[in-house]
């Protein structure tokens, strides 16, 4: 544009500003934001070369009146956004406005803070505000007539503000903090405008919450003077006490986040090292931060915990006597705020009212309590690491309570019997928020105290009056069981107490979920202190075998955990035959169940399985009818049991122990010993019948057994709803979480026992390498038989059971088997589930690519839960389990062990790194290595590889990006590749950068990929060069370029990063764009000459021209 057509422009626009918009209580706020905009956008494009007397112009605006000023400060803060927050311009244009700003800062300061004063002084006179300071004029009566006056003024406060806060935040602290920290002072004082308070507390929480040298953050300090303290404090009493008005408490959680920003900064600079003192007023502070603690809002009171948490961590305010005599107050604070209260949908608590603010829904509350409780049970911890005795006596003193209060089961619930709790009953809510209070603060004291400190007289009362308590209910009875295991640490100082505590676990079918608790109390107890139950294992072994030994009374999981707990003291006797002659004496029934004639037809014939365990029938009555019941408990008790013993039993960890007892058989040829484990005879034996029974599962889902099921139990074979939500990341309904299995229908019991069956037997897969090594890979012909069971009919397993099969059984195989094995064992088993992997994931992935073509054309479902969107769901988990089996088996990452914890579905982190540089260090494992000289095993795993780049699934790629596709290429780059197939390699880059271009994430790992391979095999396959030249919009001089440094080995070479960038350049036109970028229209903003260039001075004609040698010696001068 002509530079008369921008003058004219600019003075038209100016003009508007002046007197072109209707005053600042009439105009619209979006005239007054495009108008600002538009300023904005021509400063972008001038400013300061071409308009250097820019913020002169702004400065004599704002003298003509509230409007102009507040336009200006709307111009003034939309430029920090552009050029500072979102830096929407091109570098050297931001460089030289942020340059520029910074250099006139002071002044810009200046200007916000008198406009802010003079307008408040203004507003305040005119409604007659009481006098706060001297700074404020003498305040005289309100007049009707200038209240118009007075919210002009106000307003403009308001912008000054905001405009404010858009500068604390990067601005140089001294401008914060200059002249004494007035504009800290200013915006207390605010605090107590109710106009006004909200945009101060944001301005004060951005600058307590300013990071940098802590030498230029100690004025902040200020903040805890006299008169800031008085300030804050009363602005919170005055919120508070005008009870619950949506202003008030979004202001009220602002200055809840400037106390917890401040506290944050006193632990930054209060250190051994530091010359900052505790402030005066730490206590006053502690005070009102407690109050925010025991605030009704549960919001509130989450907020103040990770300060808490800070304060109580410190390593000078954790012995300061203030913070030492607040603890007790902390924790009398956390026995209420542990109490689930105040769900959205209720009335029974004040806390009530506030989450109607704050959650949407009931669920909503409950998912933010959960993690708001672990949080606190976090700081309990430190607290009481600092003080374990307090926190232990009121543990005491709660649980008394509890134990003698009367129960109170609420308003009756129709799913519950007659006077029992529900999980919203008052009791038991009293009693769950005790157990947690309980469980932190005794195991904390624990760790804490010295052997000879702990209250062991206390404590073993407690247990006694625990153990002697009685009550049917269910809900209650789970949380006695709980504090048992809390106390169970007391009984290593009076082991008599033992039998009694181990007799507590419930004989009778009462709840199932009460039953899995105590099972799950007996495991730990014997987990954690097996040397303490081993006197009292004969004892234990006979109340086990009693319950046993009638059928119906116990449920498998609960025999079979009774059993597991057994196992885990057995090995203490750390004597192998003794504890091989208990295992054979504890499984004799499973084996002679197992091995039986008829459980050996049932295992090896799917048509008579599904008769066996009832699911070709009919049922009237889905509810209580199930006459198979006691069939399938059968099957599921060999297998769970089998489960246990392989899981539990272990040789003793220390070598001398395992060799005195009998485990050590030899050592390998490395060195290492070899140990035998004594469950090995028994679990072999039962093994073949394991294998028929995971072979039956498997041709099951044939089309032709599937029809076999009878009409109630169709869907049999199908996912539970459970692990459909979870897939779909739904969140789980609040159920009262112990009604539901009673009232589960035969079908969906039968659901979950081919649910739980299957995974089990690839669990006791799974773990039988690392339990039996070598007596387990020796079984002869173990590959050929897990092909014929585990592999068999794998077209017709569902996704949803093939995930846990790799999980489970696959990946730990792979991990714990010793290279020995690798020939005979791993690799004829890969080779195959690999090449099958590979053909299903290309065809479920090119189904989902047609099915997103087609619904282009048609409008889509948009119900969540349809069964498309499962369907995709289950493909990209299963995408992310294969490829993580195969990064597993294929690749060693140095320095860094393998996680091998298992994902939760639908949880998957999708969090991804922007700079992503792949470990150099990557180098194919010994098991990798023997995979790739298999020439088909090898294609599968290069195919697999590279065509999942392409995937819609941006995790699974971004992992075999980084951590696969270079390491398999490097392997095969030896060997002479086809031209067609180097082609291919590259070209799968390319279209993974189509498909993903658009995740920072992945753009980078897949760019640095392309980029490897095209140095590393353009100088021998010119076919490289072909494809390059078919990239979009690809300019043929810069690849020239590219290729001339690239082919010529006697230049030298260029930076990596640099060449990398020239690479990213060329292939531009391949990355894709999200669908918001792909349309959006440039905007170009042309640079504008340099403000900062240093001029050199031309050395040679200075130095000859002063003849006497001056101008040498200026060159070294400072």
């Amino acid at each position: 544009m002509p530079r008369l057509e921008k003058v004219y422009l600019k003075n038209n626009v100016m003009g508007l500003i002046s007197s072109g918009t209707q005053s600042i209580l009439e105009e619209e706020s979006h005239i007054k934001d495009v108008l600002s905009r538009i300023v904005v956008e021509m400063i972008k494009r001038e400013w300061p070369q071409h308009w250097p007397d820019m913020l002169k112009e702004l400065d004599t605006l704002s003298k003509q009146g509230e409007t102009q000023t507040e336009l200006v400060m709307f111009i003034l803060l939309r430029l920090a956004e552009d050029v500072v927050t979102f830096q929407t311009l091109p570098t050297q244009r931001r460089r030289d406005i942020q340059q520029t700003l910074t250099q006139n800062m002071e002044k810009i300061f200046s200007f916000l803070l008198t406009t802010l004063q003079q307008n408040v002084n203004k507003y305040r006179r005119m409604v007659g505000a009481p006098q706060e300071q001297e700074a404020l004029t003498t305040p005289q009566k309100a007049d009707l007539g200038q209240e118009p006056k007075a919210q002009a003024n106000c307003r403009v406060g308001i912008a000054a503000l905001n405009t404010l806060a858009g500068y604390i935040d990067w601005v140089a602290l001294s401008h914060i903090t200059a002249d004494n920290c007035k504009l800290l002072e200013m915006l207390c004082l605010l605090l107590n405008e109710p106009e006004l308070q909200i945009g101060a507390a944001e301005c004060l929480l951005i600058a307590v919450s300013r990071k940098g040298k802590l030498e230029d953050r100690k004025p902040l300090m200020v903040l805890f003077g006299d008169v800031a303290m008085h300030y804050i404090l009363s602005a919170a009493q005055t919120a508070d006490g005008e009870g619950l008005v949506e202003k008030h408490y979004v202001f009220l959680k602002r200055l809840c986040q400037v106390l917890c920003a401040l506290g944050s900064q006193l632990c930054a600079l209060l250190g051994s090292d530091s010359d900052v003192e505790t402030p005066t007023n730490f206590g006053k502070y502690l005070d009102s931060f407690l109050a925010f603690t025991t605030h009704p809002s549960q919001f509130l009171r989450s907020s103040t915990q990770i300060t808490w948490g800070a304060l109580f961590r410190h390593e000078v305010l954790s012995r300061d006597p203030l913070l030492l005599g607040m603890i007790p107050k902390y924790l009398r604070a956390s026995m209420t705020n542990l109490v689930k209260v105040g769900f959205p949908s209720k009335t029974d608590s004040p806390s009530c009212e506030y989450s109607r603010f704050d959650f949407d829904s009931d669920e909503d509350f409950n998912a933010f309590f959960n993690s708001f409780r672990a949080q606190q049970g976090e700081v309990m911890r430190m607290a009481c690491r600092l003080d374990a005795r307090t926190g232990f006596q009121m543990a005491g003193e709660w649980l008394k309570y509890q134990l003698t209060a009367p129960v109170d089961t609420g308003p009756m619930n129709s799913k519950t019997g007659e006077g029992l709790c529900s999980i919203f009953s008052p009791s038991f809510v009293q009693w769950d928020a005790m157990t947690f209070f309980s469980e932190s603060v005794i195991s904390q004291m624990f760790r804490t105290l010295d052997k000879d400190e702990i209250p062991v007289n206390d404590g073993i009362d407690l247990l006694q009056l625990v153990l002697n308590f009685e009550t049917k209910d269910p809900l209650i009875l789970s949380c006695v069981l709980t504090n048992v295991s809390a106390l169970f640490p007391f009984v290593t100082y009076r082991p008599e107490y033992l039998p009694q505590v181990l007799s507590k676990a419930p004989r009778t079918r009462a709840v199932k979920n009460v039953r899995r608790h105590a099972c799950s109390s007996i495991i730990k107890m014997c987990r954690d202190y097996p040397q303490l139950v081993l006197p009292n294992f004969e004892m234990l072994y006979n109340h086990v075998k009693q319950l046993l030994s009638n059928e119906l009374l116990l449920t498998q999981m609960e025999k079979c955990a009774l059993m597991e707990a057994l196992v885990l003291i057995s090995n203490q006797f750390k004597d192998y035959e003794r504890q091989k002659a208990f295992l054979e004496e504890l499984m004799a029934p499973v084996t002679s169940l197992w091995l039986s004639t008829e459980m050996q037809r049932v295992l090896s014939d799917p048509e008579a399985f599904i008769s066996y365990v009832g699911a070709d029938n009919k049922i009237a009555d889905p509810v209580l009818e199930d006459p198979s019941g006691l069939n399938r408990s059968r099957i599921s008790f060999c297998v769970y049991t089998i489960l246990g013993v392989v899981k539990r039993a272990r040789w003793p960890v220390a070598m001398e122990e395992a060799k005195a007892g009998g485990f050590l058989v030899g050592y390998m040829p490395s060195g290492s010993p070899i140990y035998r484990n004594p469950c090995t005879e028994q679990v072999l034996k039962l093994f073949d019948n394991l294998l028929a029974l995971i072979r039956t599962h498997n041709n099951l889902y044939m089309p032709e057994m599937v029809a076999k099921l009878g009409e109630t139990f169709a869907k049999a074979l199908d996912m539970l709803e459970v692990e459909k939500n979870a897939i779909l990341g739904l969140p789980q309904p609040l159920l009262e979480l112990y009604d539901s299995p009673v009232y589960k229908t035969v079908l969906e019991r039968m659901q979950g026992f081919f649910c739980t069956l299957y995974d089990n037997c690839f669990h006791i897969l799974g773990n039988a390498g690392p339990s039996m090594q070598q007596d387990f890979y020796t079984v002869e012909g173990l590959a050929t038989q897990l092909l014929s069971s585990a592999f068999i009919n794998l077209n017709n397993i569902p996704d949803y059971r093939l995930r846990p099969m790799l999980r489970v059984f696959v990946k730990p195989l792979v991990l714990s088997c010793p290279p020995e094995y690798y020939e005979t064992l791993v690799c004829p088993m890969l080779g195959p589930l690999f090449t099958y992997l590979h053909v299903r994931l290309s065809q479920k992935w090119q189904v989902i690519n047609q099915r997103s073509m087609l619904c282009e054309d048609d409008a889509a479902d948009d119900n969540p839960e349809s069964q498309e969107m499962l369907e995709e769901q289950l493909v990209r988990l299963l995408t992310r389990e294969v490829m993580d089996l195969i990064t597993v088996c294929c690749v060693s990452k140095k320095g860094a062990e393998h996680n091998t914890a298992a994902t939760v579905d639908g949880d998957d982190d999708e969090v991804m790194a922007t700079e992503v540089t792949p470990p150099a260090s990557a180098e194919l494992t010994e098991l990798g290595k023997c995979l790739t000289k298999q020439e088909d095993v090898c294609t599968a795993l290069l195919i697999t590889a590279y065509t999942s780049l392409s995937w819609k699934d941006t995790l699974s790629c971004q992992r075999t990006t980084t951590q696969l596709c270079w390491p398999l290429l490097k392997q095969v780059l030896p060997g002479n590749l086809l031209p067609d197939a180097v082609s291919w390699f590259f070209t799968s880059v390319l279209k993974g950068l189509q498909t993903h271009g658009q995740h920072d994430g992945c753009m980078a790992a897949l760019v640095h990929l392309a980029f490897q391979i095209y140095e590393a095999l353009r100088p021998r396959y010119a076919e490289l060069r072909a494809v390059m030249e078919q990239v979009p919009d690809i300019q043929r001089e810069s690849l020239e370029q590219f290729e001339s440094k690239l082919l010529n080995p006697t230049l030298q070479k260029v930076a990596d990063k640099r060449r990398k960038d020239h690479f990213k350049r060329l292939i531009t036109g391949c990355i894709g764009k999200s669908l918001g970028e792909q349309f959006r229209k440039e905007v170009h903003i042309r640079n504008l000459p340099s403000l900062f260039k240093k001029v050199k001075p031309s050395l040679e004609t200075d130095v000859l021209e002063n003849e006497d040698g001056e101008g040498l010696t200026a060159l070294f001068e400072p």
